[in-house]
């Protein structure tokens, strides 16, 4: 490379930082069941007896089908489900007895398969039977240290994919399904990460602005995120790219009442466009269906969930050739509006329709858009 010619590190950072990417999380919830350790013992009792029946059906003439004590089991979960006010340690009780029916037949399985090959069970009890052992495992493990964690945590046997998300909020301290982080940027929704297990949210910060960069060819000027995202490695990475990270900063605030005045009012600023995420959610949830994925399987849950971002994607796509179609009638520059994004279309017809609201209507120009004035 000749000496005069600028190298390739040089000429990207001389592109100006521009554009604002806005982050969050957050978790959209299986249908499943709430679920409690005795409904969860309860169900996987009922799965093992299924187990057994079958076994038994195919085990040699003549053989007695062994005791499994599921009226009696079934009776003494109705006694503790259908209280309203369930004692600790009555519910401990109850809780200990479906352990100690679904060990046995755990055993009575065992004993089975040494004449019976599991091979004549179904794909989908075969699975529930995995799923009822390691149940079984997990609430033996904290019934016995007296716990209310346990790693992998099954919440659902008819989904055992599903994992308990803690969010913190005041509606649903936890919530149960995938969760999921998304970037927006001038209101297009970006995936950023599926997944079923918690994971910190401020480790996709890096990865976020590297995408935005890929798209849009420069870095954003700020990023507007949650306090999760404002740790000290990305705080020092964003520095370092001329990026503004919105939050408060760390440190004591300055003495100075302007500039005290002045990172108020930023901070204000930022949370307002930051809104714009919430608002992402609240549609995909409220209007779109994502508040319960009604997906059984792990991978058909996640193409619900790419789906209904897409759909939010083409809904937007649709209100701007609309505005753009109903501006094109007004006197306004067509490069200018090109600029634009939908809200400040919106705002410019709405303010302009107002403003010749007379001699709209007298040329008709809005009759095919059924505007009614």
């Amino acid at each position: 490379m000749a000496s005069g010619e600028p190298s390739a590190e040089l000429e990207e950072e001389e592109i100006p930082n521009k554009g604002q990417l806005i982050l969050d999380a957050t978790c959209a919830p299986a249908d499943i069941a709430w679920p409690t350790n005795l409904n969860l013992l309860n169900d996987a009792r009922e799965k093992t007896e299924q187990v057994i029946d079958q076994l038994h059906a195919h085990a040699p003439k003549g053989m007695k089908k062994p005791r499994t004590y599921r009226q009696k089991a079934r009776r003494d979960y109705l006694n503790m489900a259908k209280k309203r006010q369930k004692q600790a340690k009555a519910l401990r009780r109850s809780i200990g007895k479906q352990l100690a029916y679904l060990e046995r037949n755990l055993r009575t399985i065992d004993a089975l398969m040494k004449l019976v090959p599991l091979t004549v069970l179904d794909k989908q009890l075969y699975r529930d039977l995995l799923v009822s052992t390691e149940l079984h495992r997990q609430q033996k493990e904290m019934y016995q240290t007296q716990s209310k964690r346990s790693d992998n945590r099954i919440v659902s046997i008819a989904q055992p994919h599903v994992r308990p998300i803690v969010r913190g909020k005041a509606s649903a301290k936890v919530e149960f399904g995938m969760k999921i982080s998304m970037s927006v940027v001038m209101g297009w929704c970006t995936l950023d990460r599926m997944s079923w297990n918690a994971y910190n949210e401020g480790g996709d910060l890096k990865a976020a602005v590297e995408q935005y960069r890929k798209v849009y060819g420069s870095y954003p000027e700020s990023v507007h995120a949650d306090k999760i995202y404002r740790n000290r490695e990305n705080l020092q990475w964003c520095r370092q790219h001329n990026i503004r990270l919105s939050g408060v900063p760390l440190g004591r605030p300055p003495k100075d009442a302007a500039l005290r005045s002045e990172r108020k009012r930023q901070i204000k600023l930022d949370e307002g466009i930051r809104n714009a995420v919430e608002g992402k959610f609240g549609q995909a949830k409220r209007k779109f269906g994502m508040q319960r994925i009604k997906g059984k399987l792990p991978n058909t849950s996640e193409t619900m969930v790419s789906l209904i971002i897409l759909v939010m994607n083409l809904q937007k796509l649709l209100e701007v050739q609309f505005l753009r179609q109903i501006g094109s009638l007004l006197p306004r520059p067509a490069a200018k509006m090109a600029e634009w994004d939908s809200l400040g279309l919106l705002k410019f017809v709405l303010s302009a329709m107002m403003g010749q609201k007379d001699d709209c209507a007298k040329t008709g120009h809005f009759a095919r858009y059924s505007i009614a004035f």
